[in-house]
């Protein structure tokens, strides 16, 4: 097992606890200072995970659902079917006001209720079984659906390779493996390219700090760093600086929800990026699996944004409280970047241009 192997398994984002009683996760508001996994066997246990980001990423979130679906099925005791449904239905509605925005959070939980409802000449212990088959089927469709989006992004890589220079990478927030089953999406060519013969130093990351948790500083340069790749962080506002001294060769970033004309939304600061590389020239990449596509989302205006605590910004990461008492917060966890400014979409099934409402019905959506 190689380096990159060895780290995979050692920070898997979502996976069972013993005997599948509960969903084991690494607590990611605790990275990169400690790596600490923790088992979740009920309901408030879950959903506060979810909210809090401990386990975070859309792709991720996904597998939490669904994982944590199957072991809270378990737990309800009854051989009625239709008692048993009524109160799936219950517990799935309740995980769904965990976060808004990530819509593979909807996408798992509809995906394993259809599991139950279609179930209903069945017996209930046999749905049981069925849903945790069910949960691992969606873990070993992300890992493959990130390794597809890596073998891609890994192409456009190739053709910016020159000899004796690495090739500069822009990434914003976590979607890594963290925020995966495995490979992540806008990582996912950086280790497709480690997996395929090329050396740390062929690539230079730059990782946005990325308010308001971060996740880049804490998550995306704690992976790449211990993957051997060269990673430089910076903070948000310094992003012009290294594309105008061309630095930065290819932008790749990850998405929560995409609406069916191709507007994205991402962690905060995304748009901002966005509009720098449009400035200087630079190519710039959504990284999307196919289950953070939203059709039913004409665009931006039907994309919910989530505003998270103003804490996260006043004081969370600072010994004492930054901002003076009484002063107001503006802390939205997400914008959409406008279909217009991206090079394209980067899917599992292939890559997507505009217009992308015609791309993505190309690809069987």
């Amino acid at each position: 097992m190689n380096k990159v192997e060895e780290f995979f398994e050692r920070v898997i984002s979502v996976k069972w606890g013993p005997q599948k009683e509960s969903v084991d996760i690494i607590d990611q508001t605790l990275l990169p200072g400690t790596i600490k996994r923790i088992q979740l066997q009920d309901k408030e246990g879950i959903w506060e995970a979810i909210k809090s980001l401990r386990v975070r990423g859309a792709p991720a979130i996904g597998v939490m659902a669904a994982y944590g679906m199957a072991v809270l099925a378990k737990e309800i005791k009854t051989d009625n079917y239709e008692e048993f449904l009524a109160r799936y239905k219950e517990v799935t509605d309740y995980l769904a006001t965990s976060r808004p925005t990530a819509v593979n959070l909807f996408w798992a939980l509809n995906r394993m209720l259809r599991i139950v409802k279609e179930g209903g000449h069945l017996s209930v212990s046999k749905i049981q079984d069925l849903l945790f088959l069910e949960a691992e089927a969606i873990r070993e469709e992300d890992v493959m659906i990130s390794r597809n989006i890596g073998e891609i992004g890994f192409e456009l890589l190739k053709n910016l390779k020159k000899e004796g220079q690495p090739v500069g990478i822009l990434t914003h927030c976590n979607a890594g493996t963290l925020a995966t089953a495995k490979y992540g999406t806008a990582t996912a060519p950086m280790y497709i390219a480690l997996e395929k013969g090329w050396a740390g130093e062929d690539m230079h990351v730059y990782c946005d700090e990325t308010r308001p948790l971060l996740q880049g500083i804490r998550l995306t340069s704690f992976e790449l760093g211990n993957a051997g790749i060269q990673t430089t962080v910076q903070c948000d506002n310094m992003a012009s600086v290294l594309m105008e001294q061309g630095k930065v060769d290819i932008v790749f970033v990850g998405c929560d929800r995409v609406a069916r004309n191709g507007d994205a939304a991402n962690k905060i600061g995304t748009n901002t990026l966005a509009i720098l590389a449009r400035h200087y020239g630079i190519p710039f990449y959504i990284c999307a699996p196919t289950s953070t596509i939203d059709m039913a989302a004409a665009d931006k205006t039907e994309i919910p944004i989530e505003i998270r605590d103003p804490k996260e910004i006043t004081e969370t990461w600072y010994c004492e409280r930054m901002a003076p008492p009484g002063v107001d917060v503006f802390n939205p966890a997400f914008d959409v970047t406008d279909h217009a400014l991206l090079t394209g979409i980067i899917t599992e099934k292939g890559m997507c241009h505009a217009p992308y409402d015609e791309a993505f019905e190309a690809i069987g959506l």
